[in-house]
């Protein structure tokens, strides 16, 4: 996947993998599973809402708490396409790339964009366009071998492909 295209979802600042799956999902581990609750406790009707492809943007220090990898996952099952942040709790970071979810840092996209905004995402240059406002911002570009990673569906996938 070189471009995500997508309707947004807009968050604040501070949401913590608590919000993004609710502790009382955790006896899953899966995809599908937590895909229906994903978000439910900042946004009830977020699954209801949501189409394959489309974009959650928010503030800073998205995704931070506990180290779950539930997070990323329940995310990228429910179909989102990429996570634009002003930034990203560092674990949280590390465990979407080593799923597959794409994730971009750009503070002047979080800011900027609102709910409910068409993006797309180019992945290889970094850009978010806001079809909607016909805005542009430079976000941060995957290198490629983190790109290779997301293409591949995660980590363990890339390393299957590429070690054997």
């Amino acid at each position: 996947m070189k471009t995500a295209n997508g309707h947004v979802f807009k968050y604040g600042e501070n949401v913590d993998t608590d919000v993004i799956i609710p502790a009382r999902y955790l006896n899953s581990s899966n995809p599908k599973e937590l895909a229906a609750h994903c978000m439910e406790d900042i946004d009830k009707e977020f699954i209801k809402k949501m189409s394959e492809g489309d974009i959650i943007v928010a503030g800073k220090n998205f995704g931070c708490g506990s180290s779950r990898e539930h997070a990323p996952l329940a995310i990228k099952a429910a179909g989102v396409s990429c996570v634009i942040a002003e930034t990203f709790a560092r674990i949280f970071y590390r465990n979407a790339i080593n799923i597959g979810l794409p994730i971009i840092e750009c503070p002047e996209a979080a800011a900027a964009i609102a709910a409910g905004d068409e993006l797309e995402v180019d992945f290889d240059t970094g850009v978010i366009t806001d079809k909607t406002t016909g805005a542009s911002y430079q976000g941060q570009a995957f290198p490629p071998f983190m790109q290779a990673i997301i293409d591949c569906g995660g980590l363990v996938n890339y390393i299957n492909r590429t070690v054997v």
